[in-house]
């Protein structure tokens, strides 16, 4: 198998594509119409027409020798002229010489007389609405006369009804009696947009009976302008975007670096205040340690009073936590016993052997002992330590 077989998309893929298309094409086009609309209606009717927001179209209908002109806005049907025609094939230039320029601009549809058409009410499945026109183009056989083939139809919706059906009305017209209709209005009728047919009250069914391949589509003269337009506003609504942005960072920056200044000294006063923080700590610290030592006072002197007269010291000296003393004695095997029960140290033993110096006729000696040294006092607010075993403050 090829390699592009392999990428080949599903069987029905474009089917289903297609006809998701045609399902929501036409909604999304009557929501698109509806919301230009609905803006468009709070602009005064002055102002809607001038800017070609006004759907209007200009009505022709044979009325004896003439050829009746009528303009025709929501809601309004305003007669305009009666103008001369004759049997030979008019010039469409000189009808179009013969309007207002503004007239001359709108959309052309022929009406034709009521009595041309033949209209038939139906009642269609509400889903019918979507494709109207294919649907009723099964009913020409049994609801007139005329076969398909021999008429020009098109069909609309009266009403919706609360059981979710429509009430339609198809309309057909001989196609004979069409092309006759056209032939009269000579060159004039390659610029219509459209037939209607009179609804015998002097207005138009607002139906389209003229091929899709006859209809004119005119171009809106503003087209090409409303686009350029938009172009421009939204070039314009891009520019002001990145405008504000811009504006933005650069407030950002001129802010940063005006807090930067303040930024250090922030950061210099937290670094001195650490320093500060740890400076009282350690001497805080420091306090505590020498307020639970004795000393050096105190164990001088409670040394003078417990060594014998006979002893004299080459060494005293405080290591951490521990006493150490060294000197001569005539009695430093006693001097263990003498150290021994004083509240500024605990456990004094000798260390080594004596050695006797041969010149004093004493032993030399070398004495430890561990320093007193009490617990340091809780923290202000700190909890007591509890004794094992004894109920805390709540039992």
């Amino acid at each position: 198998m090829a390699a592009t077989d392999d990428i080949a998309p599903a069987p029905g893929l474009g089917r289903r594509l297609g006809e998701a298309r045609a399902r929501l094409w036409p909604g999304a086009v009557s929501a698109w119409r509806w919301w230009t609309g609905a803006l468009a209606s709070w602009l005064p009717l002055r102002m809607r027409e001038r800017l070609g927001l006004l759907p209007q179209r200009l009505l022709l209908r044979r009325q004896g020798p003439g050829l009746a002109l009528a303009l025709e806005r929501p809601d309004q049907l305003r007669a305009l002229a009666v103008l001369p025609w004759h049997e030979e094939a008019p010039d469409a230039g000189a009808f179009a010489r013969a309007l207002t320029p503004a007239l001359a601009e709108l959309p052309r549809w022929l009406v034709l007389p009521a009595n041309a058409g033949l209209r038939r009410p139906l009642r269609l499945p509400g889903a019918a609405a979507e494709r109207l026109r294919d649907v009723v183009a099964f009913e020409i056989d049994r609801q007139t006369p005329f076969a398909a083939a021999d008429v020009v139809f098109d069909a609309r919706v009266l009403a919706r009804r609360d059981d979710g059906q429509i009430d339609a009305e198809l309309v057909v017209v001989p196609r004979r009696t069409l092309d006759e209709a056209l032939a009269a209005l000579g060159g004039v009728a390659d610029t219509l947009a459209g037939v209607d047919l009179d609804d015998g009250r002097g207005g138009a069914l607002g139906i389209d009976l003229l091929p899709a391949g006859r209809r004119r589509r005119r171009s809106d003269p503003w087209g090409r302008w409303n686009l350029l337009l938009a172009a421009i506003a939204a070039l314009a609504l891009a520019a002001g975007l990145w405008q504000i942005l811009d504006n933005r960072r650069a407030a950002a920056d001129a802010f940063e670096r005006e807090s930067r200044p303040r930024i250090e000294q922030a950061r210099a006063a937290s670094v001195e205040r650490q320093r500060l923080v740890d400076l009282i700590e350690g001497m805080r610290y420091l306090e505590t340690q020498r307020a639970g030592r004795p000393t050096m006072v105190e164990i001088l002197d409670e040394i003078t009073r417990r060594l014998p007269d006979s002893t004299y010291l080459e060494k005293l000296a405080v290591e951490n936590d521990r006493l150490l003393l060294i000197g001569l004695s005539n009695e430093a095997s006693a001097l263990v016993g003498q150290l021994e029960g004083s509240p500024l140290w605990r456990s004094p033993a000798l260390t080594g052997a004596l050695q006797p110096d041969p010149r004093n006729r004493r032993d030399r000696f070398t004495l430890t002992a561990e320093l007193a040294v009490a617990a340091p006092a809780p923290a202000a607010g700190a909890a007591p330590p509890q004794t094992p075993g004894a109920p805390d403050a709540d039992g």
